[in-house]
């Protein structure tokens, strides 16, 4: 019999949200709903569950997935031969984009010989003799393109990137960018001058503030030229605008859309209602880390991945060993390789939008878009971009949700793999690649990890590694419930490996006496005790004061937070306690100076 006109879902009535609402209720089990809501840095609230009946309406101008995605590879030029030996290079790994950093004198012809202008997109970050540069650049272009319409790439002068993190406004970029725009409208799809919005997101910003505060500098930069009698068509076209990917999946694919939809609503405000500007995606400095860098290789992909599906045109993947190491020959093919692998294996680019219609997907855009929109408005009644910085609004609120991710990140709510969490303690890291700490000086943004602060703490433990000539030792012991020791040993162990010691496998024993004589007389600078908390209300008090009768030198911790008990042991000689709202920073900088105390003791 035909099943050809039957419904295929004909015997299942339609559940309704408020009917999943009750049954995600019932199995809370008298758990407040709205724990489940998220809550993220951009003060936006996400529902657990989407359904029709949210009736979320689509952003307009949203963009749409590149089919011809450029996938750049940035090369430092020292000599025009080094950077022409560079490029082929990457050309053969697959890299279709290449952005040159040039801080000289270079021949154009010797640089780009061999590289096929029509099918490899050229930019070029320009400090000095951009003008002449350019038009070198441009007359070589004419000589070797096909048709003009196949020149892609952009200039960047950096002039507002510069601007804000090290305060000095070049008078010279409006000019320049004049003059380039002038150069530049032959070649349609060649961008003339950069917004640069990477800085913000670098610096600690959310994505609200990176979207809107591009925007505010767009219109900074648009007011310049157009005083200097440049059409808003013609800006437009030839603007180029580089964003950071932070590692917010979902948030950051609807960071892009936003972006787009706002950036067209803007051109609107300039009766431009037809340009193609070019937008590309620089992964973060902010999300990677130094310790366990091989993780950086993750970040990088998930990022391009929000990117691409957030439709910008180019991604600039970093090298996983940037942060600390001259980027080597196999890091920069293996970044290359990540765009390569989601274009021609995930197949993105082969669908015009593929995230449209997501009900989490399309929120995120309009509640990001709504929010940076009115930031945008805020700022220029404060009198635009430039006054606004001048008076440090923006970097303030910047520093405001800096401070709070930092301190989320240092009580463990914002998990960095290898960082935070999960760190790898078979590495070694020397000190001299770790932060000694972050600027202090908040006129101006300073790109940064987010790990600066955790770093500062494996610093110090590094450096009296080479002080001491050993690795101070923190040893897990352990006696009761064994459900409970195994979990609280597990999470100490997980805790204090942040530290860069050397965590010893969790050691049981029958009874809190004979772990409490062990410990005190082993080979270990830090100690930790693990059980349950019955087992604590029996035993605990008997072990420190067990342990400190044989030893008043080491440090001595208890997994767990047993409030009642607190001030008995720690005035038995308990030094500390951890437990999930434990901050990474202090507890183990508290560690820490009691070990180094320790051992300059031993000196005199």
């Amino acid at each position: 019999m035909s099943t050809q006109n039957k419904s295929l879902f004909s015997n299942f009535s339609p559940t309704s949200k408020q009917e999943w609402k009750d049954k995600v209720d019932t199995d809370l089990k008298g758990v407040d709903f709205n724990k489940l809501i998220w809550k993220n840095f951009n003060g936006l609230n996400f529902q657990p569950f989407y359904n029709s009946e949210d009736g979320i309406e689509s952003l307009p101008n949203t963009g749409l997935n590149s089919q011809d995605l450029v996938n750049f590879r940035s090369i430092k030029v020292s000599t025009s031969e080094e950077g022409n030996q560079l490029a082929k290079l990457a050309i053969n790994e697959g890299v279709n984009g290449l952005l040159f950093e040039i801080d000289g004198k270079i021949q154009v012809e010797a640089l780009l010989n061999g590289v096929d202008l029509n099918k490899v997109a050229i930019s070029f970050l320009l400090q000095f003799d951009q003008i002449d540069f350019a038009k070198s650049f441009l007359i070589y272009a004419v000589s070797t393109l096909k048709q003009k319409e196949n020149l892609k790439g952009y200039f960047d002068f950096r002039g507002i990137s510069n601007y804000v993190t090290n305060g000095s406004l070049n008078k010279a970029f409006f000019d320049n960018s004049v003059e380039l725009l002038k150069l530049t409208g032959a070649f349609p799809n060649f961008k003339a001058f950069t917004i640069t919005g990477a800085s913000y997101l670098d610096s600690g910003s959310n994505q609200v503030q990176e979207v809107a505060y591009s925007l505010n500098s767009l219109v900074f930069v648009v007011g310049k030229l157009m005083e200097k009698g440049v059409d808003a068509n013609q800006i437009f076209q030839g603007l180029h605008v580089e964003l950071a990917i932070g590692s917010e999946y979902f948030i950051e694919i609807a960071k892009f859309r936003a972006f787009h939809s706002l950036l067209n609503l803007l051109a609107n405000k300039y009766g431009v209602t037809d340009f193609n500007p070019f937008i590309t995606a620089k992964t973060s400095v902010w999300s990677k880390s130094v310790t366990d860098a091989h993780t950086n290789l993750l970040r990088a992909t998930t990022e391009a991945m929000s990117a691409i599906l957030g439709n910008v045109d180019g991604v600039l993947i970093d090298p996983y060993d940037k942060e600390f190491n001259e980027a080597s020959q196999f890091s920069n093919r293996i970044a290359g390789n990540i765009a390569t692998i989601l274009k021609e294996e995930s197949y993105l680019g082969k669908v015009a939008n593929p995230v449209d219609g997501s009900y989490y997907i399309e929120e995120a855009t309009q509640k990001i878009a709504e929010k940076a929109l009115i930031l945008f408005k805020e700022v220029e009644a404060q009198g635009g971009f430039f006054e606004a910085f001048e008076k440090g609004l923006i970097q303030d609120q910047i520093s405001e949700i800096r401070q709070e991710k930092i301190k989320w990140i240092s009580q463990r709510r914002l998990p960095l793999v290898g960082v935070n969490k999960y760190p790898n303690l078979m590495e070694t890291v020397s000190s001299e690649v770790l932060s000694s700490g972050a600027s202090s000086d908040q006129k101006l943004l300073k790109p940064r990890r987010a790990s600066l602060e955790i770093e500062v703490v494996r610093k110090a433990t590094e450096l009296l590694v080479e002080s001491i000539g050993k690795r101070p030792v923190i040893e897990l012991c352990s006696f009761g419930n064994l459900t409970m020791r195994k979990a609280r040993a597990a999470f100490s162990y997980d805790f204090l490996g942040v530290s860069g010691f050397k965590v010893l496998d969790e050691k049981s024993y029958d009874t809190a006496q004979l772990a409490a004589e062990a410990s005190a007389e082993s080979d270990s600078e830090v100690v930790v005790i693990c059980s349950s908390d019955p087992d604590y209300q029996e035993s605990a008090l008997n072990f420190v004061e067990t342990f400190r009768s044989k030893n008043s030198e080491k440090v001595l911790l208890l997994a767990g937070n047993p409030v009642d008990l607190l001030d008995q042991l720690k005035e038995a000689g308990l030094d500390g306690c951890l437990h999930i709202k434990s901050d990474v920073i202090q507890t183990l900088t508290a560690i820490q100076n009691k070990v180094q105390e320790h051992y300059k003791s031993l000196e005199v």
